[in-house]
């Protein structure tokens, strides 16, 4: 388990559910027209996905500035979110 979290595979698995997750909401939504609009789901998990990479970036040991481009893409997405919901 710890060369799992180690070595940032982890994160790479949790990449994957996030992205099986957007493909149900979409497909949910596409069948129903229900649920969360395709935009709002977008820059969400966008801002979550970035934060996954930062997190993954300390977790293999990569170099800070890594870690500190993807936080501020994910405050960019967090922000694209907020704004989108605003409305």
């Amino acid at each position: 388990m710890s060369d799992l979290i180690g070595s940032g595979r982890i994160v790479d698995l949790i990449f994957a559910l996030v992205f099986i997750e957007a493909i149900l909401l979409y497909a949910f939504w596409r069948r129903t027209g229900r649920g969360v609009e395709p935009l709002a789901v977008i820059a969400n998990l966008a801002a979550g996905a970035a934060l996954l990479a930062a997190l993954r970036s300390v977790l293999v040991g990569a170099d800070p500035s890594w870690t500190a481009t993807w936080l501020a893409a994910a405050a960019v997405a967090h922000v694209a979110d907020i704004t989108y919901r605003w409305r």
